[in-house]
């Protein structure tokens, strides 16, 4: 069986025997997996109660893992310079994933961009470019990510 993120996330589960079930059943995703409950579980042939338990509580995990980086946006675009003060006339009131209808919240100094990215509250943060570039690297590398290998590029 090949290596993939199902089988390092069941091995670190300490249940990497259940890894060509979980495959064969079409839990080939850590996506799919956050969807798992007792009757996939029952599907699957985890019956030990010790094992169950550890497999929901880590899809649980998984879930709140997923909620709180839902917020989370970043470019490598550099950002333009801020406007000037005061109103723009062309300025068009936008909406961003999390926010209510009622249009934007505006940051500090009346700047867009300085809002909070989420309901929760966190501020957005700038990084260097090399320093994004580590951080997105060792997120692929962490994730199983091989973005030289099929499906994310061809020869």
């Amino acid at each position: 069986m090949c290596t993939n993120i199902v089988y390092e996330w069941l091995k670190a589960l300490q249940l990497p025997q259940y890894a060509e079930s979980f495959v064969d059943n079409g839990y080939d995703d850590l996506e799919v997996c956050k969807q798992i409950g007792d009757p996939d579980l029952d599907a699957i042939g985890v019956l030990a109660p010790a094992h169950r338990r550890r497999i929901l509580e880590a899809v649980r995990r998984l879930r709140e893992q997923d909620a709180a980086a839902a917020g989370l946006y970043f470019t490598l675009e550099p950002q333009p310079p801020p406007a000037p003060p005061g109103p723009s006339p062309l300025a068009i009131p936008t909406r961003r994933r999390g926010e209510s209808c009622g249009g934007p919240s505006q940051g500090p100094r009346g700047d867009p961009r300085g809002q909070t990215t989420a309901p929760r509250g966190r501020e957005l943060v700038s990084y260097p470019k090399l320093k994004l570039k580590i951080m997105i690297r060792d997120k692929l590398v962490r994730d199983g990510i091989h973005l030289s290998k099929p499906p994310y590029s061809r020869k």
